[in-house]
């Protein structure tokens, strides 16, 4: 497994690729809302990313159609966008958005509400996102990747949610998938000792009901088996001496 280790002037490039996607998806989550079409979502997603300068790096990626991912509902990831396709009241939609800046990648996933939703549908999205930081805690050096694993399965598993295994999260650079690959369920090897200079993109995608998916006949879109709701949260990492550094945050929005 070669995993790289990020230089000063490579970290610097991966903060500016990570804050112009925070800004994107801050822009993105403003326009959810009912009677959108998720066709238009990505395009405002690319307008944005290409605004600055930057180039989204899932359009045509393995043949991917769109810039955007825009997942519903039950979709869990890699929906693909449609005219056709209009959110309405009640419905959760996952956006999972990344580019290239400057030669170096960012990647990052939120979930958003459509208007009013559940209020099983809203603990899902939130269960979602405090396991991604209940990973991190581990996310810095010294300790060792599947840490980061363990503490996202043991959170979802409090609330015996099914965190998918058919996909996890990635390292990242000047390549949008670098090794090592990142699970989000219970791995019973340690995996590799983190340094400082690794970025990560660690993402949970977890299911109300079972952690079983299934790939859709676009085969893009998976979606869960069993046709329970699923959320889904990411960000770019870098792990460093200390704590971790979440490059897909803005200042402002780490606080929350």
């Amino acid at each position: 497994m070669a995993v790289t280790i990020k230089s000063e002037r490579e970290i610097e490039l991966m903060r500016k690729s990570g804050r112009i996607l925070a800004r994107v998806h801050m822009e993105l989550g403003k326009a959810i809302k009912p009677g959108i079409s998720t066709w238009d979502i990505n395009v405002l997603g690319e307008e944005l990313i290409r605004s600055y300068g930057c180039i989204p790096n899932f359009l045509n990626y393995n043949g991917y159609p769109a810039s955007i991912c825009v997942s519903v509902n039950d979709e869990v990831v890699h929906g693909i966008p449609s005219k056709k396709r209009i959110l309405k009241e009640g419905d959760i939609v996952s956006l999972d958005a990344g580019l290239i800046c400057e030669g170096y990648h960012s990647d990052a996933a939120r979930t958003y509400p459509v208007g009013e939703i559940s209020g099983e549908a809203a603990k899902l999205i939130a269960v979602t996102k405090r396991s991604f930081f209940a990973g991190i805690r581990y996310a810095k050096a010294g300790c060792y990747l599947h840490d980061i694993s363990n503490a996202i399965a043991a959170y979802c598993g409090k609330y015996r949610y099914g965190v998918v295994r058919d996909l996890v999260g990635h390292g990242i650079g000047t390549s949008l998938h670098e090794d090592p690959p990142i699970p989000n369920f219970r791995q019973w090897r340690r995996g590799i000792k983190l340094c400082p200079g690794m970025t990560l993109a660690i993402e949970p995608m977890v299911n109300i009901g079972s952690h079983k998916v299934v790939w859709l006949e676009d085969d893009w879109t998976v979606a869960t088996r069993d046709g329970s709701l699923s959320a889904h949260y990411e960000n770019t990492v870098l792990i460093t001496e200390g704590e971790p550094e979440i490059l897909t945050l803005l200042p402002e929005q780490k606080k929350n």
